[in-house]
């Protein structure tokens, strides 16, 4: 855990940003460009200064949570002060600067990566190593990761905001408008690509836990999948201009046959595999039975075991292989630039309203569980009661369960990303408290050191079944579920990337790159729920608005400064 806490640090006290002038960023410390990048301990700590972007200050951008909610799986939640939960749900956004945070913390990733592929690239690390062939290697590393996470941070963003302001060196000018969306994809698909042709070839299984969280080549390669799944989806059937083709900046293009080769180069030769029972990939499958105690009484029952978060050779955990990609969290302090988004807030803010049960533990409520899903779900389906809460459950500990607190209250919750708890030697205390020695003085808003899953090997099984139209990694995922063979077919596909996602951001984009978000009968949007608010009675429905073609507001503050360059997206 040691690891998890230095990488952390790392993040918090390097924030190399670029000058405040068009773009809005905060330059906090006084490292130069000058003075900084001449040693592989600089570029070190350079590089947690990238990864530092990816947390997010306002709650609003944190993907997560405003990808769940904008879904058709979630409904708000909350309570009736919950103000933001209900205008992202329900596509307004009456405030102006909802989705800052995301804006800003894109282009401070942005420049410290500029930074990186800019110094270390005529920066000779011969003298710190002892080959010159290590030296290349490290080298190569390290631009390949820059150039991955500048694509990485220009893809969140853009799946979001549509086109960007593409601002690639670090004296660049900033005074520049917003790029069509497709060089904006043109330059997430370069940096990718870049990414993919200079990150080495590790086996998932000599990764160690200081590595865990970071980029390699096998993340690189599917996160190009993922980009060309979404671009020539968002294009083919949001903008009604149809393509199968991802551009790059060069003006050359990636087709579909050389991403399916990436695919199975990862899924052949990266190492990485599915972890054998879905449930162990979520920490309330924990069982301790140290001194003969059980400490999470319903995971024990259904015999699970969780694979841990940091990697095939997690000191917690039987080892997962599974996870790719993730934002790590760990401590947070109130004290801290940013210092609750180091813990993850997703659990506290999808955490029950107002109830206290022992593993499940409270939270503000948000994001409750459109019961359509849960209906039309197999029961035989592992992943069922693996990823949905259901609420006074005597078997999953929640019989206590004490309702009329919220709003949208429909009986479920996500148990994926909750907060949990149990009654240990020091009372009843978060399960990270616990695990991690985690006594940092909040025992509710700070405890949750889960983990963000970005991607999962599954995910690169069923976008090479998605883009093969073979069945066989369709069943592979299936299979590990305890399910039977189907045939190919992409309402399969799309049936089994909501069961084996859901909840964990993916939906959403997936509705936006199908075109389902407009297609009613394709979607959960415009359904009458019945409800509960604070008790009474009622009926919940959403309306995507397609005016919007999917994309939020980029914030009016960011279009005051360029003075009027920027121009507002669709609908707002």
């Amino acid at each position: 855990m040691k690891n998890r806490y230095t990488t952390l640090i790392f993040c918090m006290i390097f924030l190399l940003v670029g000058c405040k002038d068009f773009l809005d960023t905060d330059n906090l410390y006084q490292k130069s460009l000058t003075n900084f990048y001449q040693t592989p301990k600089d570029i070190d700590e350079a590089m947690g200064g990238v990864y530092n972007a990816l947390y997010v200050g306002g709650i609003s951008s944190n993907e997560h949570v405003t990808a769940n909610l904008l879904s058709d799986l979630m409904f708000s939640g909350g309570g009736p002060d919950d103000k933001l939960a209900k205008n992202i749900d329900e596509f307004k956004d009456p405030e102006e600067d909802t989705y800052k945070d995301l804006w800003v913390e894109t282009y401070n990733g942005i420049y410290r990566c500029n930074a990186i592929i800019e110094k270390a690239s005529n920066t000779d690390f011969t003298s710190f190593f002892k080959t010159p062939e290590q030296a290349a290697d490290y080298k190569n590393q390290v631009i390949g990761e820059a150039y991955f996470m500048r694509g990485f941070l220009l893809f969140r963003a853009a799946k979001f905001f549509g086109g960007m302001p593409l601002i690639l060196k670090t004296d660049a000018p900033r005074n520049v408008d917003r790029s069509s969306i497709k060089e904006t994809f043109a330059q997430i698909a370069s940096d990718m690509k870049t990414a993919t042709e200079m990150l080495p070839k590790t086996n998932a299984n000599d990764l160690s836990i200081d590595t865990y969280g970071h980029a390699n080549l096998w993340v690189a390669k599917a996160y190009m999948a993922r980009v060309y799944l979404f671009y020539t989806g968002y294009m083919s059937n949001i903008q009604k201009e149809a393509t199968d083709v991802l551009p790059l900046a060069d003006g050359n293009e990636t087709t579909k046959t050389e991403i399916v080769a990436m695919l199975d180069d990862i899924i052949n030769n990266s190492g990485y595999e599915l972890v054998s029972d879905f449930r162990n990939l979520w920490p309330y499958s924990y069982v301790n039975t140290n001194a003969g105690k059980v400490v999470l009484p319903w995971a024990d029952k259904e015999g699970l075991a969780w694979a841990g978060q940091d990697g095939p050779h997690s000191s917690i955990g039987t080892g997962n292989k599974e996870v790719m990609f993730a934002l790590r969290y760990a401590f947070g302090n109130w004290d801290w630039a940013k210092g609750q988004s180091y813990n993850n807030r997703v659990c506290l803010y999808f955490g029950v309203r107002d109830n206290s049960m022992i593993p499940f533990g409270q939270g503000w409520g948000w994001g409750t569980v459109n019961p359509m899903l849960y209906d039309q779900w197999d029961d035989t389906d592992t992943r069922k009661k693996g990823s949905i809460l259901e609420l006074g459950d005597a078997e999953q500990g929640t019989d206590s369960y004490k309702g009329d607190v919220g709003d949208q209250e429909t009986g479920y919750f996500n148990k994926k990303y909750t907060t949990l708890q149990h009654d240990g030697e020091d009372g009843v205390k978060g399960l990270f408290y616990y695990l991690y020695n985690m006594d940092n003085g909040d025992p509710l808003q700070l405890w949750a050191a889960q983990d963000f899953y970005y991607l999962r090997f599954a995910d690169v099984l069923l976008m090479q079944s998605e883009l093969t139209e073979d069945n066989t990694n369709l069943n592979r995922v299936r299979a590990r579920a305890g399910l039977a063979p189907v045939p190919y077919s992409l309402d399969a596909l799309k049936k089994e990337r909501i069961h084996e996602f859901a909840f964990e951001g993916l939906r959403w984009f997936d509705l936006v790159r199908w075109g389902d978000v407009e297609n009613n009968s394709n979607n959960y949007y415009t359904r009458s729920i019945p409800v509960s608010n604070l008790g009474v009675a009622g009926v919940y429905n959403v309306q995507y608005r397609p005016e919007t073609k999917a994309l939020l507001p980029i914030p009016e503050s960011e279009i005051r400064l360029s003075n009027g360059v920027y121009k507002q997206n669709p609908g707002w």
